[in-house]
């Protein structure tokens, strides 16, 4: 059976994008039996390496916590810092 996909509309900025995508399947706009697997080779992070002084008690908490989830410290801490900005983010609206 061949399935006619939706056209994607277009966006404004990204965030309108991204809104769009957290509301839709993808299934409906794309043909993921064609999808194949990027190899971009020369491609640099895009994160940066910082120090941060935590106090002891904080980071042994956050270790604990992540444990707990089976995830690495530095994971769980990006992710709490990127909820934390979005809730920011959202709330200054």
């Amino acid at each position: 059976m061949i399935r006619k996909h939706k056209e994607i509309p277009a966006f404004s900025s990204e965030a309108e994008e991204r809104e769009f995508w957290l509301s839709h399947d993808t299934t409906d706009y794309f043909d993921h039996s064609k999808s194949f697997k990027a190899s971009f080779p020369n491609l640099k992070l895009t994160t940066q390496s910082i120090s941060l002084r935590l106090p002891l008690w904080m980071l042994d908490s956050i270790k604990i916590t992540a444990n707990r989830q089976d995830v690495p410290y530095q994971s769980l801490t990006k992710v709490w810092l990127n909820e934390k900005l979005e809730e920011a983010h959202h709330g200054a609206k």
